[in-house]
């Protein structure tokens, strides 16, 4: 391998910007399956940081399934798999960001919906029914109820019998659990946002409850729209708070309130 990397500008994640132009090259074939890569020593010289950095560049190239370790031979390219979905949670801080989430949201939960309508058994109803009954009662009692959302969410999930969207959804959670705690602090604010995520989930839940798809792809995209418009009307000064608020540690769930 004759690739002569340049010295990484000085800064921050100097590890990862070694990392970021190995799986480049990777990407791009100029590290081809099979190829190994500079030794240790090579790349501390080229890329001009310190051991440390190397090898850390090199386990973030191993987690990503870009490269493996031969014992007492190096490091080989491996067979290029898909890069793992990531998001930076640090950026979701902002109003933009948690419509953004809305978004996304809005194109999963209206498939979900419709799906939970085709193949709900009355098992998956009753899980749903109870889950919409806790979250009343999480709010009545002064709660966040954002527990109790996740476990309303998931019901509907199961009720698709898809485990790739159910994944994806948990997956996504993770990152979508801050934004969770500001909707519901706006929601919070005023009476009539409360009163209308309440109507909005009895919708979506009829019209699973009903055999509707159609009724339930609309009531669920229906319902996301409507949280993009109630995000919209926070004030600024909300949303100063609510930068606080997003900022804290992430905790994994499976879904963002609205």
């Amino acid at each position: 391998m004759t690739t002569q990397f340049k010295p990484i500008t000085p800064g921050a994640y100097l590890s990862d910007q070694v990392a970021d132009v190995l799986a480049a090259e990777i990407r791009a074939g100029r590290l081809a399956v099979g190829d190994k890569l500079p030794t240790e020593a090579a790349l501390v010289e080229q890329f001009q940081v310190s051991r440390t950095v190397v090898r850390e560049a090199v386990s973030r190239l191993k987690s990503l399934g870009l490269v493996d370790s031969r014992q007492g031979s190096g490091v080989y390219v491996k067979v290029t798999g898909f890069s793992p979905l990531n998001f930076d949670a640090k950026c979701a801080v902002s109003k933009q960001a948690v419509i953004q989430m809305a978004e996304v949201r809005r194109a999963l939960e209206a498939e979900v919906a419709e799906l939970a309508a085709r193949r709900r058994t009355q098992a998956d109803i009753k899980r749903i029914r109870a889950s919409i009954t806790l979250l009343d009662k999480a709010v009545k009692a002064g709660g966040d109820g954002v527990d109790e959302d996740v476990k309303y969410h998931r019901a509907i999930a199961e009720a698709a019998r898809n485990p790739f969207l159910i994944g994806t959804l948990e997956y996504l959670g993770q990152f979508l659990r801050g934004a969770t705690r500001v909707t519901r602090a706006n929601e919070a604010r005023r009476s009539d946002f409360a009163r209308q995520v309440r109507d909005e989930h009895e919708l979506i839940v009829r019209a699973i409850e009903a055999g509707d798809p159609a009724a339930a792809r609309q009531a669920a995209a229906q319902h996301m729209n409507n949280a993009i418009q109630r995000i919209e009307q926070a004030d600024p000064a909300f949303w100063e708070q609510a930068g606080v608020q997003l900022a804290r540690p992430l905790v994994s769930g499976l879904t963002m309130h609205h």
